[in-house]
């Protein structure tokens, strides 16, 4: 089993592989990546079978770098090996067939390969998505563009805007369309997003002020963003209230 490693800092990388030679039938390919960039070509170039993905890396992530992969045809099983506990459920969002945190034990790889060697290919790629823990929000939305699969830290959206049957989300590195319903964002994120208007939710942590403007409508102005949000009537009692307690 060819295996290509992830990581972003030296140690790391050097101590997987030192443990994957003490382990028979595998290669360790050279060389490993140290960025997300990096995986996304040498799993192109290489075709490994299995990617150690650290989720911590400069440029994209391994959250992101997985969701990329998601949409290969041969795509690679994808153990993460990570630092952090708290990106189990966003993991296996990406179809990922382990989640070891640092530091790795032997024992723990050999167990996260053996699963790994169970899943042809093919049953990688359709790999249903985990279902979300009850009561506990995703930390990142998903959205299908160009690109593939974008992953929008849930921190990062300003607002979201429904048109017709899209919401346009507005996020710190721009607009991406979602194929999810406000309600549906709005039950989810009840304790980050808040409604404004039947078509529109906006960040609580993004809110800058309420101006009512010369035609008689009340205005949101949201840090990062130049154009206000219009606050329905039926809205603004409840966004004054809000803003009294931000």
């Amino acid at each position: 089993m060819k295996i290509l490693i992830a990581d972003d800092e030296p140690l790391a990388r050097e101590r997987l592989t030192r443990l994957l030679k003490q382990l028979p039938h595998y290669q360790v390919l050279q060389p490993s990546a140290e960025n997300g960039h990096e995986a996304l070509a040498l799993v192109e170039r290489f075709k490994p079978d299995i990617v150690l993905l650290d989720i911590g890396m400069p440029g994209l992530d391994g959250l992101q770098v997985a969701a990329q992969l998601c949409e290969l045809s041969d795509a690679p099983a994808v153990i993460f090996c990570t630092a952090h506990e708290d990106y189990a459920l966003q993991a296996f969002d990406v179809s990922a067939v382990g989640y070891l945190v640092k530091p790795i034990r032997i024992e723990q790889l050999q167990a996260a390969l053996d699963k790994a060697q169970r899943l042809n290919r093919v049953q990688l790629a359709a790999l249903s998505r985990a279902p979300a823990a009850i009561d506990q929000a995703r930390t990142h939305l998903s959205a299908r563009s160009h690109k593939g699969i974008e992953l929008i830290p849930i921190e990062d959206v300003i607002h979201c805007v429904a048109d017709n049957k899209y919401v346009t989300v507005r996020h710190s590195q721009g607009e991406t369309l979602l194929d999810e319903s406000l309600k549906s964002l709005e039950d989810e994120f009840a304790a980050r997003l808040v409604r404004i208007h039947r078509n529109a939710l906006v960040s609580r942590q993004h809110i800058e002020r309420l101006q009512r403007s010369s035609a008689g409508h009340y205005d949101l102005y949201l840090r990062g963003v130049t154009e206000p949000l219009i606050v329905s009537r039926r809205h603004v009692s409840a966004v004054r209230k809000l803003m009294d307690t931000l």
